[in-house]
């Protein structure tokens, strides 16, 4: 089906609260998924994004979510359906076509490294 999905994830501890953002892709029987600090903004820079492992296809339906053993919570800020242009879904570089509020147009990763473009 393609669903893509934008998480915010809430990580608490005794000492500090971070926050970074999960992008996660439909592929097959679970999802591609990244994480990076910031959210990319149309037009701009390139931002560094961080592989991570394939999470499951429900994070794709989850809204909101208390993780278990204190590690956070996680709530759905964005997402949508994708079309992939790029050759396959197991490179280190990926052409993605959003349709979401935040996340809409060209989404490039490359390495370590994204971009949100406007797609023409």
């Amino acid at each position: 089906m393609n669903k893509w999905a934008l998480l915010e994830h809430k990580v608490y501890s005794a000492k500090s609260f971070d926050i970074h953002y999960d992008f996660l892709v439909e592929n097959g029987m679970d999802c591609l998924t990244w994480k990076f600090l910031k959210l990319p903004l149309l037009n701009q820079s390139s931002i560094e994004i961080f592989k991570q492992p394939n999470h499951r296809l429900v994070w794709l339906s989850r809204l909101e979510y208390e993780l278990s053993g204190n590690r956070g919570f996680v709530k759905r800020i964005d997402h949508g359906l994708f079309k992939n242009v790029s050759d396959k879904l197991d490179s280190e570089c990926f052409r993605f076509i959003l349709d979401g509020e935040s996340l809409y147009g060209l989404f490039e990763i490359s390495g370590n490294f994204c971009r949100l473009r406007k797609n023409n």
